[in-house]
């Protein structure tokens, strides 16, 4: 068993400690550890754990499918210059994609037919869908998930989005894990070629979908806001999209591995990916360099520097303020957001540094306007 690490910083001792048992786990044949490694429950953020023939859910991240989109714009960036504009665009925006749900009897959207919740594995799992699917498809979430309005090097505009499967991937992987088996290190693990395994994987490929479907309608939406805002044409041939909560089958260094990756972007050579930092640091889009060593992967963005709770007892909302001068966000909000300031996060350009063997920067992009779920 290998553990290959890219570091922007010395590990911290928990952060240590939990990937010392994960590398202790049955079946683990490599771990990748990312840049962007930080402590999380049972496995932590920000890495890449290969199996041969066990699934491990605690690796796949609890957000499944959880992944990014952008897009280009042909249009006058400038425009955001203007407070009244940026105001009026990032209301119409946060009424456009809520953060949670959406209210009212006529609020709940019709999902795509590919996404008819008899394909679930469980009764239980087709009541969540059934419950909260359609609330909460095409909403953004709490925490670190965003629509952001970006500049590039070029002046170009690009409009990115950050959600996931929302309630269903947490369902899906507390349901797998409760019919798992634990192994010494106390981990939980399904054998790949089961009927729980492939049931797993199918639930999984279930909500990959729906994160999917639920961000690319969230970017046709908001397309259709910042084209009438700014006069600016959605260009979709420049849609780049990536994954960073997931698991399925790759061939690595001429074998065939289970790659299960939590907060980490697959990065083969050639693939693309997104790399954002926090919402007042820049945004990479990155092109995979496919380091086997690495299990192609590549950190899927800055990585928490502070946990949540130690970022609201150190960081004043006055300090969220001066950290985003410049950037319009959601500011009567900022007592609330302080656990996603800037600081509260890793050095986004060390970073993609440390991960110079993993990804080529394709451009680099500043952030202008940012809708943040509270």
């Amino acid at each position: 068993m290998t553990v290959r690490t890219w570091l922007a910083e010395p590990l911290p001792r928990d952060v240590a400690q939990a990937l010392e048992r994960l590398a202790r786990a049955t079946d683990v044949a490599a771990v990748a550890v990312l840049p962007d490694v930080h402590l999380a429950e049972e496995v932590c953020v920000g890495v890449a754990v290969a199996t041969r023939t066990r699934l491990l859910p605690a690796a796949i991240g609890g957000d499944i499918g959880c992944g990014m989109e952008a897009l280009q714009f042909d249009g006058n960036v400038e425009r955001l210059d203007d407070g009244e504009v940026r105001g009026r665009l990032l209301r119409d925006l946060r009424r456009a994609v809520p953060a949670r749900i959406r209210r009212g009897p006529a609020a709940a959207l019709t999902l795509p037919a590919e996404l008819d919740a008899a394909r679930l594995s469980s009764p239980e799992l087709a009541k969540r869908l059934a419950r909260d699917g359609r609330r909460e498809f095409a909403t953004l979430g709490r925490g670190n998930h965003f629509l952001e309005l970006d500049r590039d090097e070029t002046g170009a505009l690009w409009l990115s989005v950050h959600s996931g499967s929302r309630a269903l991937g947490p369902a899906i992987g507390a349901w797998h894990r409760r019919r798992a088996v634990r192994d010494d290190a106390g981990f939980e693990k399904l054998a790949a070629d089961s009927d729980e395994g492939r049931t797993l994987l199918a639930d999984v490929d279930f909500a990959l979908r729906f994160a999917t479907a639920s961000r690319t309608a969230m970017l046709q939406t908001t397309s259709t806001i910042v084209a009438e805002s700014l006069g600016a044409t959605p260009l979709w041939p420049t849609k780049i999209a990536c994954v960073h909560n997931l698991v399925r089958r790759e061939e690595v260094g001429g074998e065939s591995l289970w790659i299960h990756r939590k907060g980490a972007i697959p990065a083969a050579a050639g693939e693309a990916g997104i790399v954002p930092g926090s919402m007042g640091a820049p945004t990479f889009h990155v092109e995979g360099r496919g380091c086997a060593a690495a299990l192609n992967s590549s950190a899927h963005g800055a990585g928490r520097a502070l946990s949540r709770g130690e970022a609201h007892r150190r960081i004043a909302p006055r300090e969220l303020l001066r950290q985003m001068k410049g950037i319009g966000f959601d500011d009567e909000n900022a007592a609330r957001l302080v656990d996603e300031a800037p600081s509260a996060y890793k050095d986004v350009r060390a970073v993609m540094r440390a991960q110079r063997e993993l990804v080529r920067i394709v451009r680099t992009l500043v952030p202008l306007l940012v809708h943040k779920g509270t």
